[in-house]
């Protein structure tokens, strides 16, 4: 059973959180009753990492802020193969995305997809393509 607190109570002898107006009573928060609050993020400060390809090769690197989604976007006419690659040393190595030991985020298609969430500070990403023909337009970008 949820009560509501009476004003002029000054405190909510309530043992869970409870909210309400400046001069009405407090309301329990439960399932049927949340806060009225939402969370609220800045959009992403990392500058995109966006261009086009018309030969095969690397661009990069892309440094992601921590705890948000990194999308690939790769769009255009072209074939070959494209895939995002992780470094942790300043991109001197930077290795392929696995999930479960089989290959994650290689795209032989035009694709728009979170792939990372990134959660080490210093952690780099890097697109490689290997192009049979056509132009790729690509975006690694939060």
């Amino acid at each position: 059973m949820v009560a509501d607190v009476e004003v002029p109570a000054g405190f909510v002898p309530q043992y869970a959180i409870a909210f309400g107006a400046v001069d009405g009573p407090a309301t329990a928060v439960h399932a049927g009753n949340p806060l009225p609050v939402r969370a609220a993020r800045q959009p992403a400060a990392a500058p995109p990492l966006a261009g086009s390809l018309t030969a095969s090769g690397m661009a990069g690197p892309f440094v992601p802020e921590l705890d948000r989604p990194i999308w690939v976007t790769l769009s255009g006419d072209w074939s070959g193969t494209v895939e995002l690659l992780r470094s942790t040393d300043g991109g001197a190595t930077a290795v392929p995305l696995t999930a479960g030991g089989a290959p994650w985020a290689r795209f032989t298609a035009n694709a728009n997809e979170a792939v990372a969430d990134e959660s080490e500070a210093g952690a780099t990403y890097h697109l490689s393509a290997t192009l049979l023909g056509g132009t790729l337009t690509y975006r690694v970008a939060q």
